[in-house]
Formats: C-alpha cells, structure tokens, sequence
C-alpha cells in the first residue's frame, strides 16, 4: 500500500500543499482559519498520514526538539512541568528531551555529542542551572523557569507569583494568631528559595519571631532537621512555613516524635500542593503551584522566541489550599 502523502491530503481537504504543510506544522494561527486547520488535521488522520520529520529538519535546518532541564523527575512537580509542556510540544510537531540531574540539582553529563546540532532551544529551571554549564548550548534560545526576572542569560522567562504565595501562606496564619514562626528552607542555592526567604522575612518582621532552619529536598533530612528546631520547648515555633510539601511532611514527622499535636500545638504549611500533601494525616495546608501550567507557558515561550516574536506574560498566579494542618495559635 503507498503511504499517503501531503499532496494526498491536500486534494482530499480541497486546500493547498502550502496549508497543509502551515497546519501540520504548527505555523497556521493567524494565515489559516481554525476550520481549515481542524479539517487538515482531521484528513490526515484519516489517511493516515504522517510528515516525513527527518526529511523536513534537514530542509529547514532545524530537529523541532526542545530540551527541558530539570533537577530530578523524582519530584513530581517537575514530571508535571514536563507534562505541560509535551503537551503544547506536540501541537506544534516539537519533541521534548529531558534532562535530569541524577543528584537531584546540579551538573549531569552532556547527553550530546554538540547541543546546538541536536536541539533548537532550552527549558530550564533555576534549580539545575549549573546543567546549563555541561550542555555547551551557548547561543541556543534558552527560557528559564522559576528564575531571576532580570538575568540577562535567558531570551525569556516563566515565573510564578512565588511572594504573593509567601504572602497568602503567612496571612493565614497571621489570622490565626500565630507570632512566633520558623521558616524551614530548602538546603538549595537557587533563586526561588531566596525570594522564598526575602518575601517571609519582610511580612514576618519584627514584632514578630521568625528563625530558620534548613534541610536538604527529603522527608529524612527534615524530620531530622526538624526534630533539633523544634527540640527546645523554650524557643519553639508555634507555626512553621516550608519551602516544599516535602520539608512539611519531614516537620509533621518530627512533630509527632516530640508528642506535638499538629494543629493543636504547631500548624505547619507547605509549598506545591503535590500528592504529599493529602497523603499526609493532617492533610497539608499548601501553597498550589500549577506545574503544567509552567511547563506550558515554558514551551509556549520557546517557540516564541525561535519564530522571533517578543513574549512577556504576567507571573502565573498561584493559590494557598487550606487543611487540617493549620489552626489558631495556642494560648500560652
């Protein structure tokens, strides 16, 4: 049977070679009317049509594969942003290679022999930036995740409302009657926990008490951390703000060594709302970050910045989820 061709679908859409080859390419939005793209699309799965990807990219020059760079796929915040932006890949005829560190942050090894032959841009989150390094990709588009607005290394950037997430987790418990806090922060150099950091200590100042204490990216490291913070019932918290759900669920663990009922005695919050945070007893009160919604926007930035189109947006808004592990401050 001869595999169908483009000429093909485009005599069985009554429309030109020029449009299906705009549709299937991802280049029809403002030359092609949403019917027309529908029916191309619609015709060439019926004669089951497929583009000859690896004859196109060498005609254009370019493999329509994008790179996202990120710590670990162990965190399921980052399988999420890699979802997001598959999703909005394959509507344009892009793939997405990943790129984890298999520390969890920091360098892994360049799985090309030369990035610029390989790829036509990269995603990256602040949190591997040093993988960045290893990559040999200077020159490559690049959108940067969750990062410093104004670094001049990225053509674009996708950012969350990380500080009106602070700010909302810290009111809460403001309303509940809470003084004495204890940040407990991600043991990581990275922008997004700086902020984290900046953010908490500006709306938590004096009056009122804040400490911290800081643990690496596991549940062991922060109940361990955790256990050592909250030790001494002198200076102990009556609330702790985490950086991550991961950091919280390690707090609820130590929380429970010391014989502190959670919220009773100490009210915790998380940040990312993942399936953690309703796995744990209390349920987590969290800060939700829409990790698709990153992804996309990410892949949506990239194939702005190599059609050559300026893209801004807004930082995407997040919202805190209230549970069981927050409750009024307890009475001295």
């Amino acid at each position: 049977m001869t595999r169908p061709t483009s000429r093909d679908v485009a005599t069985a859409a009554g429309v030109s070679q020029a449009t299906v080859s705009l549709v299937l390419g991802g280049k029809w939005r403002g030359r092609v009317s949403e019917r027309t793209a529908t029916l191309v699309r619609e015709t060439a799965t019926t004669l089951g049509y497929r583009p000859n990807l690896a004859a196109r990219n060498l005609r254009l020059g370019t493999t329509r594969t994008a790179l996202l760079v990120v710590p670990a796929l162990t965190n399921e915040f980052f399988a999420r942003v890699y979802t997001g932006a598959a999703r909005v890949a394959a509507e344009h005829g892009f793939g997405v290679v990943l790129y984890p560190s298999p520390e969890g942050t920091g360098p892994a090894r360049d799985p090309f022999a030369s990035a610029r032959a390989a790829l036509d841009g990269i995603i990256a989150s602040s949190m591997a930036t040093d993988a960045l390094d290893a990559l040999g990709g200077d020159g490559l588009p690049l959108v940067m995740l969750d990062s410093d607005p104004t670094s001049g290394q990225a053509a674009a950037h996708v950012n969350l409302a990380i500080t009106d997430g602070i700010r909302q987790a810290a009111e809460h418990l403001l309303g509940l009657g809470h003084h004495r806090f204890l940040h407990f922060a991600a043991d990581v150099d990275s922008w997004t926990f700086h902020i984290r950091a900046q953010a908490l200590a500006a709306l938590l100042a004096a009056p009122h008490e804040l400490r911290t204490a800081r643990a690496a990216l596991t549940v062991d490291a922060a109940r361990a951390a955790a256990e050592t913070a909250l030790a001494d019932p002198r200076h102990r918290p009556t609330a702790v703000v985490c950086d991550d759900d991961i950091l919280a669920a390690g707090v609820c663990k130590a929380a429970r060594r010391l014989g502190l009922r959670i919220p009773e005695d100490l009210s915790v919050t998380g940040f990312d709302d993942l399936a953690l945070a309703t796995a744990v007893e209390p349920e987590l009160t969290t800060v939700r970050l829409p990790a698709e919604r990153v992804g996309e926007q990410g892949m949506t930035a990239l194939l702005a910045v190599l059609d050559g189109t300026p893209w801004t947006a807004p930082d995407i808004p997040v919202e805190l989820t209230v549970r069981d592990s927050t409750g009024p401050a307890p009475t001295p």
